[in-house]
């Protein structure tokens, strides 16, 4: 395995534990964007840290690795509609809207980065 192959897993599994953690660290961010059809909200965003952290983990060890970028690839399908909330309060705002928006289309690249380790 070449050099970028590492640094590249080990770049998205330190993405998705700091992510993770950060769910349990700044849990107001999280709520804020939770969209409202969620049902328990607090739950739903300490599942998702853990899934992060887990996940991010799992990509580091060859054995759970193709299991982990599968969770993650779900997790970003899941997460999607919380990303549109957060691009719709930002717009509301005028806050971070060019953040925002750039975030909707880098959820592909997320997904497709993740595809390059199932």
């Amino acid at each position: 395995m070449s050099t970028l192959y590492y640094i590249s897993l080990i770049s998205m599994a330190g993405i998705y534990i700091f992510a993770g953690i950060s769910h349990f660290w700044k849990p107001k961010i999280f709520l804020s964007i939770t969209p409202t059809w969620v049902p328990y909200p607090a739950i739903v965003n300490v599942i998702v840290g853990v899934l992060e952290v887990v996940l991010g983990i799992g990509l580091l060890f060859e054995a759970t690795r193709s299991f982990s970028a599968i969770g993650i690839i779900i997790l970003l399908v899941a997460v999607f509609p919380a990303n549109v909330k957060h691009y719709q309060k930002a717009k509301r705002n005028r806050k971070f809207v060019i953040p925002t928006t750039i975030r909707l289309p880098l959820q592909l690249v997320l997904l497709y980065w993740a595809y390059t380790f199932v």
